[in-house]
Protein backbone atom coordinates (compact mmCIF):
# COMPACT_ATOMS: atom_id res chain seq x y z
CA UNK A 1 0.00 0.00 0.00
CA UNK A 2 1.23 3.83 -0.18
CA UNK A 3 -0.65 6.93 0.69
CA UNK A 4 -1.60 9.87 -1.04
CA UNK A 5 -2.80 13.58 -0.07
CA UNK A 6 -6.17 14.41 -1.46
CA UNK A 7 -7.09 17.82 -2.19
CA UNK A 8 -8.55 18.19 1.66
CA UNK A 9 -5.57 16.65 2.75
CA UNK A 10 -6.86 14.03 3.78
CA UNK A 11 -4.43 10.84 3.68
CA UNK A 12 -5.73 8.04 2.00
CA UNK A 13 -3.87 4.80 1.53
CA UNK A 14 -4.35 2.51 -1.52
CA UNK A 15 -2.47 -0.02 -3.27
CA UNK A 16 0.92 0.76 -4.78
CA UNK A 17 -0.53 -0.68 -8.18
CA UNK A 18 -4.07 0.28 -9.51
CA UNK A 19 -5.55 -1.31 -12.04
CA UNK A 20 -9.43 -1.04 -11.53
CA UNK A 21 -11.07 2.75 -10.57
CA UNK A 22 -14.22 4.55 -10.07
CA UNK A 23 -14.29 8.14 -11.06
CA UNK A 24 -17.25 9.82 -9.74
CA UNK A 25 -18.79 13.55 -9.62
CA UNK A 26 -17.58 16.60 -10.66
CA UNK A 27 -14.49 16.15 -13.36
CA UNK A 28 -14.24 12.32 -11.91
CA UNK A 29 -14.96 10.84 -15.46
CA UNK A 30 -13.63 13.91 -17.38
CA UNK A 31 -10.13 13.50 -15.92
CA UNK A 32 -10.06 10.33 -16.54
CA UNK A 33 -10.80 11.21 -20.49
CA UNK A 34 -7.55 13.47 -20.41
CA UNK A 35 -5.45 10.74 -18.61
CA UNK A 36 -6.19 8.25 -20.99
CA UNK A 37 -7.58 6.21 -18.29
CA UNK A 38 -10.96 5.18 -19.51
CA UNK A 39 -10.14 1.50 -20.37
CA UNK A 40 -9.65 1.72 -16.15
CA UNK A 41 -13.36 2.54 -15.55
CA UNK A 42 -15.29 -0.32 -14.25
CA UNK A 43 -18.51 1.83 -13.51
CA UNK A 44 -19.86 4.94 -15.25
CA UNK A 45 -22.24 7.52 -13.87
CA UNK A 46 -25.86 7.56 -14.95
CA UNK A 47 -25.04 11.07 -17.10
CA UNK A 48 -22.34 8.98 -19.25
CA UNK A 49 -24.66 5.85 -19.46
CA UNK A 50 -27.45 8.12 -20.82
CA UNK A 51 -27.49 9.97 -24.46
CA UNK A 52 -24.05 11.14 -25.69
CA UNK A 53 -24.21 15.04 -24.52
CA UNK A 54 -21.59 17.33 -25.80
CA UNK A 55 -22.45 19.60 -22.57
CA UNK A 56 -19.58 17.29 -21.08
CA UNK A 57 -16.42 17.76 -23.56
CA UNK A 58 -15.71 13.76 -23.13
CA UNK A 59 -18.96 12.46 -24.14
CA UNK A 60 -18.68 12.79 -27.63
CA UNK A 61 -15.28 10.84 -27.96
CA UNK A 62 -16.07 8.02 -25.00
CA UNK A 63 -19.87 7.75 -24.41
CA UNK A 64 -20.08 4.70 -26.29
CA UNK A 65 -16.89 3.29 -23.99
CA UNK A 66 -19.11 4.65 -20.90
CA UNK A 67 -22.60 3.51 -21.63
CA UNK A 68 -21.89 -0.32 -21.36
CA UNK A 69 -20.37 -0.09 -18.24
CA UNK A 70 -22.07 -0.70 -14.69
CA UNK A 71 -24.28 2.49 -13.23
CA UNK A 72 -22.43 3.40 -9.99
CA UNK A 73 -23.90 6.96 -9.49
CA UNK A 74 -26.22 9.73 -10.30
CA UNK A 75 -23.21 11.89 -11.53
CA UNK A 76 -23.14 15.83 -11.42
CA UNK A 77 -21.24 18.87 -10.00
CA UNK A 78 -22.63 19.19 -6.32
CA UNK A 79 -19.60 17.89 -4.86
CA UNK A 80 -21.80 15.58 -2.47
CA UNK A 81 -22.28 11.72 -2.62
CA UNK A 82 -24.30 10.44 -5.01
CA UNK A 83 -22.65 7.44 -5.60
CA UNK A 84 -24.55 3.75 -5.35
CA UNK A 85 -22.54 2.30 -2.65
CA UNK A 86 -24.18 -1.44 -2.86
CA UNK A 87 -22.92 -1.13 -6.75
CA UNK A 88 -19.51 0.04 -6.11
CA UNK A 89 -19.09 -2.67 -3.60
CA UNK A 90 -19.91 -5.24 -5.79
CA UNK A 91 -17.00 -4.41 -8.39
CA UNK A 92 -14.91 -3.59 -5.99
CA UNK A 93 -12.32 -0.95 -7.59
CA UNK A 94 -9.41 -0.68 -5.95
CA UNK A 95 -9.89 3.17 -4.99
CA UNK A 96 -12.39 5.72 -5.88
CA UNK A 97 -11.44 9.04 -7.40
CA UNK A 98 -14.18 11.34 -6.61
CA UNK A 99 -15.14 15.33 -6.93
CA UNK A 100 -16.75 15.48 -3.60
CA UNK A 101 -16.40 17.29 -0.27
CA UNK A 102 -14.58 15.90 2.38
CA UNK A 103 -17.37 15.01 3.79
CA UNK A 104 -19.44 13.06 1.31
CA UNK A 105 -15.66 11.39 0.45
CA UNK A 106 -15.63 10.29 4.31
CA UNK A 107 -19.28 8.92 3.86
CA UNK A 108 -18.48 7.09 0.96
CA UNK A 109 -15.51 5.21 2.21
CA UNK A 110 -17.35 4.33 5.21
CA UNK A 111 -20.32 2.85 2.56
CA UNK A 112 -17.90 1.12 0.59
CA UNK A 113 -14.62 0.44 2.74
CA UNK A 114 -13.06 1.18 -0.21
CA UNK A 115 -10.11 4.52 -0.32
CA UNK A 116 -11.98 7.39 -1.42
CA UNK A 117 -9.38 9.64 -3.21
CA UNK A 118 -11.08 13.61 -3.94
CA UNK A 119 -10.19 15.26 -7.04
CA UNK A 120 -12.68 17.85 -6.15
CA UNK A 121 -11.88 21.35 -8.49
CA UNK A 122 -14.00 24.46 -9.25
CA UNK A 123 -12.40 26.63 -11.32
CA UNK A 124 -11.27 30.18 -9.81
CA UNK A 125 -9.88 32.01 -12.90
CA UNK A 126 -8.46 30.39 -16.06
CA UNK A 127 -7.42 26.52 -15.71
CA UNK A 128 -5.37 27.49 -12.15
CA UNK A 129 -3.60 25.65 -10.31
CA UNK A 130 -6.11 23.57 -8.68
CA UNK A 131 -6.60 21.79 -11.73
CA UNK A 132 -2.79 21.08 -12.16
CA UNK A 133 -3.02 19.74 -8.75
CA UNK A 134 -6.16 17.77 -9.10
CA UNK A 135 -4.73 16.21 -12.12
CA UNK A 136 -1.32 15.26 -11.16
CA UNK A 137 -3.31 13.89 -7.48
CA UNK A 138 -5.68 11.60 -9.89
CA UNK A 139 -2.52 10.70 -12.44
CA UNK A 140 -0.33 10.25 -9.38
CA UNK A 141 -3.46 7.33 -8.32
CA UNK A 142 -3.37 5.78 -11.38
CA UNK A 143 0.26 5.55 -12.98
CA UNK A 144 -0.69 8.23 -15.57
CA UNK A 145 1.74 10.83 -14.72
CA UNK A 146 3.82 10.59 -18.00
CA UNK A 147 0.26 11.49 -19.73
CA UNK A 148 -0.59 13.97 -17.43
CA UNK A 149 2.91 16.09 -17.96
CA UNK A 150 2.04 16.01 -22.20
CA UNK A 151 -1.52 17.50 -21.16
CA UNK A 152 -0.58 20.39 -18.69
CA UNK A 153 3.03 21.16 -21.07
CA UNK A 154 -0.17 21.86 -24.06
CA UNK A 155 -2.06 23.66 -21.87
CA UNK A 156 0.80 25.77 -20.47
CA UNK A 157 1.91 26.41 -24.26
CA UNK A 158 -1.79 27.26 -24.93
CA UNK A 159 -1.87 29.77 -21.57
CA UNK A 160 1.39 31.61 -22.64
CA UNK A 161 0.07 32.43 -26.12
CA UNK A 162 -3.26 33.56 -25.00
CA UNK A 163 -1.22 36.01 -22.37
CA UNK A 164 1.04 37.55 -24.52
CA UNK A 165 -1.49 38.68 -27.35
CA UNK A 166 -3.06 40.53 -24.76
CA UNK A 167 -1.09 41.74 -21.95
CA UNK A 168 -0.04 44.93 -23.32
CA UNK A 169 -3.18 45.79 -24.24
CA UNK A 170 -4.19 48.45 -22.39
CA UNK A 171 -7.83 49.22 -20.50
CA UNK A 172 -9.00 51.87 -22.60
CA UNK A 173 -8.52 49.76 -25.78
CA UNK A 174 -10.50 47.38 -24.43
CA UNK A 175 -14.27 46.09 -25.16
CA UNK A 176 -16.83 46.05 -22.04
CA UNK A 177 -17.55 42.42 -22.09
CA UNK A 178 -20.54 40.74 -20.37
CA UNK A 179 -20.95 36.42 -20.42
CA UNK A 180 -24.14 35.68 -19.67
CA UNK A 181 -26.46 32.37 -19.48
CA UNK A 182 -23.40 31.02 -17.96
CA UNK A 183 -23.86 27.32 -17.22
CA UNK A 184 -23.04 26.75 -13.52
CA UNK A 185 -24.59 23.93 -11.23
CA UNK A 186 -27.46 23.73 -13.98
CA UNK A 187 -28.95 25.83 -16.83
CA UNK A 188 -29.21 29.80 -16.21
CA UNK A 189 -31.04 32.48 -17.89
CA UNK A 190 -29.53 36.07 -19.68
CA UNK A 191 -28.56 37.78 -16.06
CA UNK A 192 -26.43 34.17 -14.73
CA UNK A 193 -22.81 35.60 -15.19
CA UNK A 194 -19.63 34.48 -13.41
CA UNK A 195 -16.50 36.65 -11.76
CA UNK A 196 -12.94 35.70 -12.98
CA UNK A 197 -14.45 34.30 -16.07
CA UNK A 198 -12.21 31.59 -17.34
CA UNK A 199 -11.74 32.25 -21.41
CA UNK A 200 -11.61 36.17 -20.44
CA UNK A 201 -9.39 36.09 -17.62
CA UNK A 202 -7.11 33.82 -19.96
CA UNK A 203 -7.00 36.73 -22.44
CA UNK A 204 -7.25 39.54 -20.03
CA UNK A 205 -10.44 40.96 -21.54
CA UNK A 206 -12.29 43.64 -19.50
CA UNK A 207 -15.54 41.60 -17.63
CA UNK A 208 -17.72 44.04 -15.90
CA UNK A 209 -18.73 42.09 -13.73
CA UNK A 210 -15.25 41.42 -12.19
CA UNK A 211 -16.07 44.63 -9.96
CA UNK A 212 -17.89 41.97 -7.87
CA UNK A 213 -15.37 39.81 -8.04
CA UNK A 214 -14.34 40.24 -3.86
CA UNK A 215 -17.90 40.01 -2.19
CA UNK A 216 -18.35 36.84 -4.99
CA UNK A 217 -14.91 34.87 -3.91
CA UNK A 218 -12.90 37.02 -1.22
CA UNK A 219 -13.83 34.27 1.74
CA UNK A 220 -13.99 31.23 -0.30
CA UNK A 221 -10.15 32.22 -1.67
CA UNK A 222 -8.94 33.36 1.33
CA UNK A 223 -9.74 29.85 2.75
CA UNK A 224 -8.60 27.72 0.49
CA UNK A 225 -5.23 29.62 0.78
CA UNK A 226 -5.00 29.07 4.52
CA UNK A 227 -6.06 25.72 4.52
CA UNK A 228 -3.85 24.38 1.38
CA UNK A 229 -7.09 23.11 0.48
CA UNK A 230 -9.27 22.90 -2.48
CA UNK A 231 -11.24 26.22 -3.90
CA UNK A 232 -15.07 25.87 -3.27
CA UNK A 233 -16.31 29.28 -3.83
CA UNK A 234 -18.79 29.45 -6.37
CA UNK A 235 -17.93 32.50 -9.05
CA UNK A 236 -21.38 32.12 -10.78
CA UNK A 237 -23.97 34.10 -9.44
CA UNK A 238 -27.16 36.41 -10.95
CA UNK A 239 -26.66 39.64 -11.56
CA UNK A 240 -29.55 42.25 -11.00
CA UNK A 241 -30.94 42.73 -14.56
CA UNK A 242 -30.66 46.63 -14.15
CA UNK A 243 -26.74 45.97 -13.47
CA UNK A 244 -26.37 44.82 -16.87
CA UNK A 245 -28.13 48.05 -18.31
CA UNK A 246 -25.72 50.28 -16.23
CA UNK A 247 -22.86 48.16 -17.28
CA UNK A 248 -24.12 48.46 -21.22
CA UNK A 249 -21.11 45.92 -22.58
CA UNK A 250 -20.07 46.36 -25.50
CA UNK A 251 -20.01 43.17 -26.94
CA UNK A 252 -22.12 40.20 -25.02
CA UNK A 253 -21.18 36.39 -24.66
CA UNK A 254 -23.90 34.12 -24.18
CA UNK A 255 -24.08 29.84 -23.93
CA UNK A 256 -26.25 28.56 -27.36
CA UNK A 257 -27.19 26.14 -24.99
CA UNK A 258 -29.19 27.83 -23.20
CA UNK A 259 -31.05 30.21 -25.44
CA UNK A 260 -33.67 28.66 -24.94
CA UNK A 261 -33.85 30.25 -21.78
CA UNK A 262 -32.82 34.03 -22.85
CA UNK A 263 -35.41 33.52 -25.77
CA UNK A 264 -38.52 32.89 -22.95
CA UNK A 265 -36.59 35.88 -21.18
CA UNK A 266 -36.87 37.93 -24.37
CA UNK A 267 -40.50 37.28 -25.01
CA UNK A 268 -41.43 38.41 -21.59
CA UNK A 269 -39.80 41.36 -22.33
CA UNK A 270 -37.93 42.68 -25.05
CA UNK A 271 -37.94 46.00 -24.81
CA UNK A 272 -35.05 44.84 -21.79
CA UNK A 273 -33.02 43.64 -24.37
CA UNK A 274 -33.30 46.26 -27.15
CA UNK A 275 -32.27 49.09 -24.76
CA UNK A 276 -28.67 46.84 -24.63
CA UNK A 277 -26.28 48.57 -27.04
CA UNK A 278 -24.27 45.36 -27.95
CA UNK A 279 -28.07 43.74 -29.16
CA UNK A 280 -28.67 47.15 -31.29
CA UNK A 281 -25.53 46.58 -32.52
CA UNK A 282 -25.70 42.98 -33.07
CA UNK A 283 -22.24 42.30 -31.21
CA UNK A 284 -23.85 38.97 -29.26
CA UNK A 285 -21.71 36.03 -29.68
CA UNK A 286 -21.86 32.28 -28.85
CA UNK A 287 -19.91 31.08 -25.71
CA UNK A 288 -19.90 26.86 -25.30
CA UNK A 289 -20.48 25.48 -22.26
CA UNK A 290 -17.56 26.51 -20.35
CA UNK A 291 -18.87 24.44 -17.09
CA UNK A 292 -21.24 21.40 -16.52
CA UNK A 293 -20.80 19.37 -13.64
CA UNK A 294 -17.18 21.08 -13.84
CA UNK A 295 -15.11 22.73 -16.17
CA UNK A 296 -14.73 21.64 -19.71
CA UNK A 297 -10.73 22.14 -20.12
CA UNK A 298 -11.06 21.88 -23.69
CA UNK A 299 -13.82 23.63 -24.31
CA UNK A 300 -12.12 26.96 -22.18
CA UNK A 301 -9.11 26.53 -23.91
CA UNK A 302 -11.43 26.75 -27.60
CA UNK A 303 -13.41 29.44 -25.92
CA UNK A 304 -10.56 31.68 -25.33
CA UNK A 305 -9.12 31.64 -28.40
CA UNK A 306 -12.87 32.49 -29.80
CA UNK A 307 -13.27 35.36 -27.17
CA UNK A 308 -9.70 36.43 -28.42
CA UNK A 309 -10.52 36.56 -31.87
CA UNK A 310 -13.87 38.51 -31.23
CA UNK A 311 -11.97 40.39 -29.22
CA UNK A 312 -8.86 41.37 -30.10
CA UNK A 313 -8.97 40.78 -34.14
CA UNK A 314 -5.91 41.72 -34.59
CA UNK A 315 -4.01 40.33 -32.05
CA UNK A 316 -5.10 36.77 -32.88
CA UNK A 317 -5.51 37.80 -36.77
CA UNK A 318 -2.75 34.88 -37.75
CA UNK A 319 -5.12 32.41 -35.69
CA UNK A 320 -6.95 29.76 -37.75
CA UNK A 321 -9.58 29.07 -35.03
CA UNK A 322 -11.29 25.91 -36.70
CA UNK A 323 -7.74 24.68 -36.89
CA UNK A 324 -6.95 25.62 -33.11
CA UNK A 325 -9.76 23.94 -32.24
CA UNK A 326 -9.40 20.40 -33.70
CA UNK A 327 -5.32 20.61 -32.41
CA UNK A 328 -6.87 21.19 -28.46
CA UNK A 329 -9.53 18.47 -29.12
CA UNK A 330 -6.96 16.12 -30.41
CA UNK A 331 -4.32 17.01 -27.68
CA UNK A 332 -7.00 17.01 -24.82
CA UNK A 333 -9.09 13.89 -25.79
CA UNK A 334 -7.61 11.93 -28.96
CA UNK A 335 -9.75 13.23 -31.15
CA UNK A 336 -11.86 15.90 -33.12
CA UNK A 337 -14.95 16.29 -32.64
CA UNK A 338 -16.02 20.04 -33.59
CA UNK A 339 -18.59 18.77 -35.49
CA UNK A 340 -20.20 16.80 -33.27
CA UNK A 341 -20.21 19.80 -30.89
CA UNK A 342 -21.88 22.57 -33.50
CA UNK A 343 -24.68 19.36 -34.13
CA UNK A 344 -25.20 19.01 -30.13
CA UNK A 345 -25.58 23.19 -30.25
CA UNK A 346 -22.79 24.32 -29.07
CA UNK A 347 -21.97 26.28 -32.00
CA UNK A 348 -19.69 29.45 -32.69
CA UNK A 349 -20.78 32.77 -33.96
CA UNK A 350 -23.32 35.64 -33.78
CA UNK A 351 -26.37 34.94 -32.19
CA UNK A 352 -29.69 36.24 -32.61
CA UNK A 353 -31.48 37.05 -29.02
CA UNK A 354 -35.08 36.50 -29.42
CA UNK A 355 -34.55 35.36 -33.27
CA UNK A 356 -33.74 39.20 -33.71
CA UNK A 357 -30.24 40.84 -33.67
CA UNK A 358 -31.21 44.22 -33.04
Amino acid sequence: MRVVADVWNRNVEIPVEVDSIIAIGSMGPRMAAYLGVVDMLIGTELIDASAMSVRYDYSPVYHDEMKSLPVVGTGGGSGENNAYPEEIIMLDPDVIIAGFNREACEELERQTGIPVVSIRYRADGFIDDGFYRSLRLFAEAVGAEKRCEEILSYIDECKDDLQKRTENIATEDKARVYAGAVTFNGRHGFSYTYVNFPPFDAINAFNVADELSEEQTGDAEAEAERNGTAYIGSNGFDVDPEKIIEWDPDIIFLDPGNMDLVNAEYSANPGYFKSLRAVQEENVYTMPSSNSAGPNITYLLINAYFAGKVLFPDEFSDVDFRAKSSEIMEKMLGRDFFQEMEDGGLYYGKIAIGGISG
